[in-house]
């Protein structure tokens, strides 16, 4: 539901960054980390909460109102971007911003959420200033949001990134090895300050980085429909699994499998069900 941050009550599982429009050939779809992830968290079973920021009649918001609370910080424009593909590969547009995402704006009711999720998009709640919200909680970053800059013509292009002080408060940071294919020596900076760092690998499975140490996991095969949102989903159904079970190891094939299946059906739609969640945990 979307509520207002007076109104908002305590969460599990606290999102933060903006949904997307993403532009196809069939219209304005829902997209972003968040939207992947809310509906992912939810299968879970957990009581999720979201802050972004949208358009302020933006219909998108209510496609993903029934997996959570969200509180939408008013925008002249929704996050939107736009894939334009040639034999040369994919040059990725940015044609609307939403406005920024602050720590003060985070409602009082979840700062008490014992997982959170920073989901960035296009640069946004890249502040130190949220970790002091949350001395308790288990904190995940899905990283290619951070690592996008864009031109006056809105194409994206990659930024480095490397905040110390922020990896220094991670429990699990998670990348591809697509977001960094400019960069790939990144991940030797990145890995060993942070206690958990994936980097996904698709069909290949990824590497698991305990403070620099690696480690690499599986993924099961299946013929692939659409691949779009399936490292949003390993990320959360990690975070959520290791909630669950305790376990680094146990959550990593969680997710694993979970994100393998969701290759299966189309971009939003890959999110897990309930029995799908239910049959990966009792796997493990």
């Amino acid at each position: 539901m979307i509520v207002t941050p007076a109104d908002a009550t305590p969460v599990d599982y606290l999102l933060i960054g903006h949904i997307t429009a993403d532009l196809t050939p069939d219209g304005r779809t829902v997209g972003g980390t968040v939207s992947y992830a809310i509906r992912t968290a939810h299968a879970f079973g957990l009581k999720v909460g979201l802050i972004t920021s949208a358009r302020t009649d933006e219909p998108l918001l209510l496609e993903l109102s029934p997996y959570g609370q969200i509180v939408s910080i008013p925008a002249d424009a929704t996050t939107t971007f736009e894939n334009l593909y040639s034999p040369s590969g994919r040059t990725q547009y940015i044609r609307g911003v939403a406005a920024p995402i602050t720590a003060a704006q985070i409602p009082l009711a979840w700062r008490s959420a014992p997982l959170v999720h920073f989901g960035p998009i296009a640069g946004e709640a890249d502040d130190p200033a949220f970790f002091d919200l949350f001395p308790d909680a288990k904190i995940l970053v899905t990283l290619q949001g951070w690592l996008r800059k864009w031109d006056k013509d809105g194409r994206v292009r990659f930024k480095p990134w490397n905040r110390p002080e922020t990896l220094q408060r991670l429990d699990i940071m998670v990348f591809s090895e697509e977001d960094i294919i400019e960069s790939p020596g990144l991940i030797d900076d990145l890995a060993p300050l942070t206690r958990n760092v994936f980097y996904t690998q698709a069909e290949r499975g990824g590497i698991h980085f305990q403070y620099g140490v690696p480690s690499p996991y599986d993924t099961p095969l299946h013929d692939v429909v659409n691949p779009t949102g399936a490292g949003d989903i390993f990320a959360t159904s990690l975070l959520c699994a290791l909630h669950i079970t305790g376990s680094i190891v146990k959550a990593t094939c969680v997710a694993a499998v979970l994100a393998a299946k969701s290759v299966t059906r189309y971009a939003i739609e890959g999110t897990p069900t309930p029995e799908e969640v239910r049959a990966a945990l009792a796997a493990v």
